[in-house]
């Protein structure tokens, strides 16, 4: 069917209001998250202190040489949506969809993951919100006080990402600095004043019923969960600053990954250096717990919870930010309903996705603390297919165009793209392949990409009337700007 010429192919513009520094803090503080106090637990038990070390270093290894592929087609390719523009010239309509889709639903998962976690850690801080039980799922209470507060700091997040990115960004960046500043000070409290010794079991216990390299590969597996972030760069690319150079995206992109790299590994040695790590494990916020049975001092233990506020709303907001404007560019190029491809003529801002997002997090919320796991591992799988593609699309765009212009170029050439590829591929295949230590856990896992699956499905078939009304190069011009060419 040819292009419908009554169709308007006007490009909808967003807002470019996003400093060098603005996204730094993008990067990292959708990084770092609050993974760090409600599932270390999990990682000791998995692999002990030093084995979820060893894993978040090979882990940060790979998403290192994954977030070298980024910083090189990101200046490449500046412009909203990341992942989906790169996909889309490297292979087309359908493979810009099958990314853009896991992908906005892995950041999306990550912003039910904090939706959910704001009740935990509140509840932490007040007990007595712990009122109203509705039901149970995975063997969890759902209270209506943890739905209430889902509700409102998803309504929160919805309004900060509505109302203008340059709103988003400079409270990404208070945030940020907030959290650094909490965190030095009970990292090293918790180093200077720990004991080595405490660290034993290094690789997990096998009273518990895992450690060792199965323990250790069980956490790497998840790593893409808790390293993204980094991607949200690509993201609001389109968005920067005019003073901000291209080039400094790629090196925005890197920093954020070794320094996120650092940081984790630093609250596991912070952590389990405090006291003996199998009293925490069993704890619903176990960094929260090893602080306070080390120094039984209150002020740490608000000082770990409120770093672990801020790192939720760093995330969130972060995720937030990214998955609306993947739906956006998917939209703005008519692979999917136009109006997700809808900006807000005052405040520049992609609405429609915004909406969806918020939408899309609250019902995420309602599964509760019993679904948090299945969001992660879920969220990984997402991801590491997003990495895939992103890998194997700056292999597909060198070969294509050679002469197309790159502000930094991967050391390596294609071989790190390569590496890349396949150790995403290599997470994808642990998950999915049946007696693997870290498969996809059935039911709850696998109801909820099954039905991801299904939705995009739908998605795709509804839309097609929209992508038949445009030709080829009108989508292009659309997805691409003047990268169209």
């Amino acid at each position: 069917m040819s292009a419908d010429p009554g169709v308007s192919t006007a490009r909808p513009e967003l807002k470019k209001d996003i400093s060098g520094f603005g996204f730094f803090a993008l990067a990292f503080g959708s990084m770092i998250g609050v993974g760090w106090i409600t599932a270390l637990g999990g990682w000791f038990e998995q692999a002990g202190p030093v084995g979820a070390i060893v894993a978040f270093a090979a882990g940060g290894t790979l998403m290192l040489i994954i977030g070298l592929c980024y910083a090189e087609v990101t200046p490449m390719l500046p412009v909203t949506g990341g992942e989906v523009a790169y996909a889309y010239k490297a292979y087309g309509t359908s493979k810009a969809f099958i990314i853009g889709w896991f992908l906005a639903f892995g950041y999306l998962s990550v912003s039910a993951f904090e939706a959910i976690s704001v009740g935990l850690v509140l509840s932490f801080l007040l007990p007595q919100i712990d009122v109203f039980p509705l039901y149970e799922i995975a063997g969890s209470t759902v209270y209506a006080t943890h739905l209430l507060l889902a509700f409102v700091f998803t309504g929160l997040i919805t309004g900060i990402n509505y109302f203008g990115v340059g709103i988003a960004s400079r409270v990404q960046i208070v945030l940020t600095v907030l959290f650094l500043l909490c965190a030095v000070l009970f990292v090293v409290s918790g180093i200077a004043s720990g004991e080595v010794g405490n660290l034993a079991p290094y690789f997990g216990d096998s009273a518990l019923g895992s450690g060792g390299l199965a323990g250790m590969l069980a956490v790497f597996v998840t790593v893409p969960f808790w390293y993204v972030g980094f991607d949200t760069i690509p993201q609001a690319a389109e968005e920067r600053r005019e003073n901000s150079p291209l080039h400094r995206l790629g090196l925005y992109v890197v920093l954020a990954i070794i320094c996120s790299t650092l940081f984790y590994i630093a609250i596991i040695l912070g952590a389990g250096m405090a006291g003996p790590w199998r009293d925490i494990v069993g704890e619903e916020l176990p960094t929260a717990a090893a602080f306070s049975a080390a120094f039984e001092s209150q002020w740490l233990v608000r000082l770990v919870l409120i770093a672990g506020l801020i790192g939720l709303l760093t995330s969130w907001n972060g995720f937030f930010l990214a998955g609306s404007r993947v739906l956006f560019s998917l939209g703005r190029g008519r692979i999917i309903h136009e109006s997700f491809g809808q900006a807000h003529a005052k405040y520049g801002t992609p609405t429609t996705a915004v909406l969806f997002s918020g939408l899309v997090t609250f019902l995420s919320a309602l599964l509760g603390r019993g679904a948090i796991i299945a969001f992660v591992d879920v969220g990984s799988f997402c991801i590491a297919l997003a990495f895939l593609g992103v890998a194997l699309s700056l292999i597909q765009l060198r070969k294509k165009f050679p002469d197309l212009e790159r502000p930094y170029r991967m050391p390596g050439g294609n071989a790190l793209a390569y590496v890349a590829a396949a150790g995403s591929l290599f997470i994808l295949f642990v998950m999915l392949v049946p007696g693997s230590p870290s498969r996809l856990v059935w039911p709850l896992e696998w109801l909820i990409l099954g039905t991801l699956s299904i939705t995009g499905i739908g998605f795709w078939f509804a839309a097609r009337g929209y992508r038949q009304r445009v030709s080829e190069d009108d989508r292009a011009r659309l997805i691409l700007e003047e990268y169209a060419s």
